[in-house]
């Protein structure tokens, strides 16, 4: 199943030659996870305030596949590849109508307050999954 979340791509984000400057393209794709794991019925804030749990990038790996431009309307589609004991696997892409300008694989690892990785609880990763623990 994959989630998409749209955008408007605003001055701010676009560079002197008038494109979306590269960085902003994982500015997009992390509001792009937020909104996946709200849609899984996860509140990020929650879940650290009870039980001191946080998702944090591990990896990237990205390609920038065609340049995005001033006012464009723009779709992050998140699909869920892999679920490990502590690790979430990601596909992520930023698309404009059927063209995908960006691509990436994101690692997520679930870390605990100590900041070392920490096994899924099995209701978080029922959640994530789509109900299949």
């Amino acid at each position: 199943m994959t989630h998409r979340f749209q955008l408007r791509v605003y001055y701010e984000d676009t560079d002197l030659a008038g494109i979306v400057y590269y960085a902003n393209y994982l500015r997009f794709i992390e509001r792009g996870r937020s909104e996946w794991v709200r849609a899984c019925g996860l509140d990020q804030g929650r879940l650290r305030a009870e039980t001191g749990l946080v998702f944090v990038v591990r990896r990237v790996e990205a390609d920038f596949l065609r340049p995005a431009v001033l006012d464009d309307s723009l779709i992050v589609e998140t699909t869920l590849v892999d679920l490990g004991g502590a690790r979430i696997v990601l596909d992520q892409a930023v698309v404009r109508g059927q063209e995908q300008l960006f691509v990436a694989r994101v690692v997520l690892v679930c870390v605990g307050a100590d900041l070392r990785a920490a096994r899924l609880p099995q209701d978080i990763r029922a959640a994530l999954s789509g109900g299949v623990p």
